[in-house]
């Protein structure tokens, strides 16, 4: 009795399993169809029946939230290059979606998931995700997503303020002076508030100093004398005493 049991229920399991969400339409039958299947992470399938439905369906309520729904799969896909663009093209064509916190938020991930591992390579993705998170601040203050927002936009140029001194180091250390020196005012401009301040001055100074530039030495000197920390001001101190000789 029990083995005849067996197929019965394993026959059951599958019926039931592969049974269809009811809808009104045919429409909304495949979009159930679709997000069942993204939520069991069976993604090709799922595109498979979203495209179904934009195809036949085009005008149908579902055509919208299918793209939403592409968009995220190509996000839970981890293609997130292609998750930006789709998500970019979602809130261009559809500027007052009652979702469009949701999708800038989702724009400013897929940019933030970008990232590379290391502050030694381009992080040109950091400032995409930080201008589509200020978004967020500025349009959505009271979205769920604000303070989320705003973690990761310090995150992002605390990153972004890393490769910068890396970027003016290697400059630097590498004797190309002139583009330190570019590299390390840009900083002054760009991170106000930054611990690297003091360190970037300094290495303006020593940077115009190796230039010949001694006038401009000794007026960097001076111009930065009050904000340095004592350790870089005694480097300052001698250097500019090295660009007095120079000149005297």
């Amino acid at each position: 009795m029990k083995l005849f049991l067996w197929p019965l229920l394993i026959a059951l399991m599958i019926s039931c399993a592969s049974e269809k969400p009811k809808g009104k339409t045919e429409a909304e039958v495949l979009y159930k169809e679709a997000k069942q299947l993204m939520e069991d992470e069976r993604y090709i399938l799922a595109t498979e029946k979203l495209n179904q439905l934009k195809n036949q369906y085009p005008y149908s309520y579902y055509a919208t939230p299918a793209e939403l729904m592409q968009a995220d799969i190509l996000y839970l896909q981890e293609n997130y290059v292609e998750a930006a663009a789709a998500y970019l093209l979602f809130r261009d064509f559809h500027p007052k979606h009652e979702r469009l916190p949701y999708v800038v938020f989702r724009i400013a991930e897929s940019y933030f998931k970008q990232l590379p591992d290391t502050d030694d390579r381009d992080l040109a993705a950091a400032h995409e995700a930080i201008k589509y998170y200020q978004e967020i601040i500025t349009k959505f203050d009271n979205s769920k997503y604000l303070k989320d927002a705003k973690k990761k936009i310090n995150i992002c140029k605390k990153r972004i303020r890393n490769y910068e001194q890396y970027v003016a180091d290697f400059y630097f250390k590498t004797e190309q002076f002139s583009a330190a020196r570019w590299r390390y005012l840009d900083i002054l401009d760009n991170f106000n508030k930054s611990d690297l301040r003091s360190h970037s001055m300094q290495r303006i100074v020593l940077s115009t100093y190796h230039l010949n530039e001694y006038k401009t030495c000794i007026e960097y000197a001076e111009k930065y004398t009050h904000e340095l920390d004592k350790e870089d001001k005694k480097v300052v101190d001698k250097y500019k005493k090295y660009c007095d000789n120079e000149l005297n």
